[in-house]
């Protein structure tokens, strides 16, 4: 009867590393999906900001992102 639940408590744990681990991946496909736009859109239009400035400006977004997450 033991060996059972733990048998069923090991494959909760498992199923519930395997969807963070999902959702881990599907979050840093986004980032970088986001970085990519960012990185074309810094080189097509050339808009004269200093690196500290998108750096500020990228901060800034993920900052938004994070407190979207938070609230949903």
């Amino acid at each position: 009867m033991n060996l059972r639940l733990d048998i069923d408590v090991q494959k909760l744990e498992t199923e519930k590393l395997r969807k963070g681990k999902n959702k881990a991946e599907e979050e840093l496909d986004s980032l970088k999906m986001d970085y990519k736009k960012l990185s074309l859109s810094m080189r097509s239009v050339e808009l004269g900001k200093t690196s500290e400035q998108w750096r500020e400006e990228i901060r800034e977004e993920k900052n938004k992102k994070a407190k979207r997450k938070k609230a949903s």
